[in-house]
């Protein structure tokens, strides 16, 4: 049998910012979980697997077009569906 829902297989890199060109439409189409060192991050836009980070946004500081300024964290990245 054949699952007609079945969801997109998770990339390496993906992004929450729509103007990113790692955003991926049909990623978000479902609820994603993201784990960094064995704990689950709530607050992640964007990650890489295979370099070991993930970007959150800055609780204070603004860029010039007023979004928050991303910081890095580095470390062990898993992500998955919820």
């Amino acid at each position: 049998m054949t699952d007609t829902n079945s969801k997109p297989a998770l990339p390496d890199r993906l992004s929450g910012n729509p103007r990113s060109p790692h955003h991926n439409e049909e990623v978000f189409e479902y609820e994603i979980g993201i784990l960094l060192n064995g704990k689950e991050r709530f607050d992640v836009e964007e990650y890489c697997i295979s370099e070991g980070w993930v970007k959150i946004p800055s609780p204070k500081a603004l860029d010039r077009r007023g979004q928050p300024l991303m910081m890095t964290v580095k470390g062990t990245v898993e992500s998955f569906y919820r």
